[in-house]
């Protein structure tokens, strides 16, 4: 059974960071993508940025682009992938959900949360808010 719980969500103030953690228990092999999505009230889930656990491979949205920074852990046991969110706007207020598959991140798909790409496995998300 696949696990992700995500944390370090907050508030902060625009100009401000945070970082955010998913824990992926479960995957016992093999490279998996992870990806960050978030949604705000009364509007659809987005994708932030994805990575492959594999290659390191990463994609961002347009809109978190030399913003926002995604990693993993560099010990794969440990399963967990990173969002370094940099110079927040308060546009940036959501709630942000970690998503995971075992295949490789699909180029046209990973970050598109009405496409073809179904993650499979979904956290329960953190609360980011950035007041202006």
């Amino acid at each position: 059974q696949v696990l992700l719980v995500e944390s370090g969500g907050g508030s902060v103030q625009a100009g401000g960071s945070l970082r955010l953690f998913c824990a992926a228990s479960g995957y016992t092999y093999g490279g998996y993508c992870m990806a960050w999505f978030r949604q705000a009230p009364g509007k659809e889930r987005e994708g932030v940025a994805a990575i492959y656990t594999h290659d390191d491979t990463t994609y961002y949205a347009d809109s978190v682009q030399g913003r926002f920074t995604i990693s993993q852990d560099k010990d794969n046991a440990k399963r967990t992938a990173y969002l370094e969110m940099n110079s927040l706007k308060p546009e940036d207020t959501a709630m942000y959900y970690c998503a995971a598959d075992h295949t490789p991140c699909p180029l046209t798909g990973a970050l598109n949360y009405g496409g073809w790409y179904k993650y499979k496995h979904w956290g329960q998300g953190t609360q980011v808010t950035v007041s202006s």
